[in-house]
Formats: C-alpha cells, structure tokens, sequence
C-alpha cells in the first residue's frame, strides 16, 4: 500500500451548479468523480408556496446534488476551492462541504492500493 493521505470531499450543491463545477475540477486535472441526486435541507428549511386556491404548503426537502472524490492530502485545499468558487451564488442554499479520511483505495481491475489509485 502506497503511504500517501487520501482524503474524500464530499460537496452538496445546488443541481444547476454541477456541470459548472465538474468541469472547474476537469480543468484542474480532478477528473474522477462520483454524482448522486439527493434531497435534503439545511438552514434554509425549505421553501414555501401558495396555491392556486391561497393554500400555502410548504417543500422542506430540496433537490441537490451529492459529488465525492477521493484526492491526495496536498490537494485538499485546491479542490475545496475550486467546488466554492464554481459552486458558489451567495444565496442561502449553496451547499456545504465535508472532508473526510480515506483509510485505503483499492483499484478493483489491478489490485492496486493507496494513493496510486487516485
């Protein structure tokens, strides 16, 4: 197993920002990705609407976009970076970030391990 530190960013974004933000992280050389479609909510607790009849309802569980990567520890921050600067609008909603340790990565074709991987 190589010795390096690997590191997950997982990043929940607004839906509309994904391919802006895939393709800041395709130009910086971070091409390995992974996109699931998720629903959640945070501070901004969801959005109210009015009815067609004045009914008001309320969607507390916003679609968004859930993007992991696996990087190299001295990568961390510039990836980071670029997913804040692409996915950024200063509006409530824009997302969160979560950095986490990567005990090990195994390359299922090769058998190979550890930072080599990424």
């Amino acid at each position: 197993m190589a010795t390096g530190e690997l590191n997950k960013v997982e990043a929940i974004i607004r839906p509309e920002k994904l391919d802006e933000v895939k393709d800041a992280l395709a130009r910086a050389g971070f091409v390995g990705l992974s996109v699931t479609h998720v629903t959640g909510r945070g501070v901004q607790k969801g959005i109210v609407h009015t009815g067609r009849g004045g009914e008001r309802y309320t969607i507390d569980m916003l679609p968004k976009v859930k993007l992991e990567t696996v990087v190299r520890g001295a990568d961390i921050e510039r990836v980071v970076q670029i997913i804040v600067d692409a996915a950024r609008t200063g509006n409530i909603g824009d997302g969160k970030i979560f950095v986490l340790p990567v005990a090990d990565a195994i390359r299922v074709r090769t058998g190979e391990r550890g930072d080599v991987v990424v």
